[in-house]
């Protein structure tokens, strides 16, 4: 159905979940991109229903099964040239590349709420494998925040990054926006790429990723908020009217779902308190 529409479908696959798919979009702008994943939900939900089945892009709708992530991958282009692509360069990444990608990871805590912005996707967040939680970067590492994928040496035109937090029911065009401009920020000042982490970062010890200079994303919405509610970045991208109108939308979920009393809660106490 997709592909009838006009977009292209680059891979689709079982996923680890019961009944999780993958589905990989074709590259495209960034604005295209962020129209094409809004037609992409409408018809999937539209397909299902039609074969007697629901289609959901709720972060973690299992508590033990993986969550759903919206890998984005980005590059930069200065014409035809992809600007992430240099030669010989470690990974092939040029220093705009790396200083792009060190823009992301300064301020991947300040956007965390646009990029994962419910309740429920902190309980994603929270539970290891390709969901990463925690700020770092890493060459073909999935438990990192930005991976750099395989080079291919006859293709340096794909070069490219991948952010991982993402989730699958982000607002592209607020999500894009701010990945964007954490890296643009990135480039323009100049930042200095950390070392690269080639372990499984959610088998580290609390203490071994101090040592090594890894620092959690946000662990909730509320914490999201309050770290968003501090950043220039955001602000000065979303605009004024966007950037209040989302925080104050935000907080209300939180007030609500902070006053819930859950079923853990209830078999949890009720039988001893």
């Amino acid at each position: 159905m997709l592909e009838s529409m006009g977009i292209s479908v680059e891979f689709s696959h079982h996923e680890g979940g019961p009944g999780q798919q993958e589905i990989d979009l074709r590259y495209a702008d960034a604005l295209s991109t962020a129209d094409n994943i809004m037609t992409f939900r409408l018809v999937v939900k539209e397909v299902a229903l039609s074969e007697g089945v629901r289609a959901s892009f709720m972060p973690k709708p299992f508590r033990d099964q993986p969550g759903s992530g919206m890998h984005t991958h980005l590059s930069l282009f200065e014409g035809d040239k992809n600007a992430f692509h240099e030669p010989g360069a470690e990974y092939q990444l040029s220093k705009v590349g790396r200083s792009f990608i060190a823009g992301i990871l300064k301020h991947a805590p300040e956007f965390t709420a646009v990029t994962n912005q419910y309740v429920n996707s902190y309980k994603r967040l929270t539970g290891g494998g390709e969901a990463p939680a925690y700020v770092c970067w890493g060459h073909n590492n999935r438990s990192a925040l930005v991976r750099v994928p395989m080079y291919k040496p006859s293709k340096g035109q794909s070069t490219r990054i991948e952010y991982r937090a993402l989730d699958s029911a982000a607002n592209p065009y607020l999500a894009y926006s701010v990945l964007l401009a954490a890296g643009l920020k990135g480039i323009e000042e100049n930042y200095e790429l950390p070392q690269g982490a080639e372990d499984d970062v959610w088998s580290l010890t609390d203490a071994e990723r101090r040592a090594l200079g890894i620092t959690p994303l946000p662990t909730s919405l509320d914490e999201a908020i309050k770290v968003m509610e501090k950043s220039e970045l955001v602000a000065e991208t979303l605009g004024e009217h966007v950037f209040d109108y989302f925080l104050r939308n935000k907080r209300s979920e939180w007030e609500e779902y902070r006053k819930q009393v859950t079923q853990w809660e209830l078999d949890r106490y009720l039988p001893v308190l």
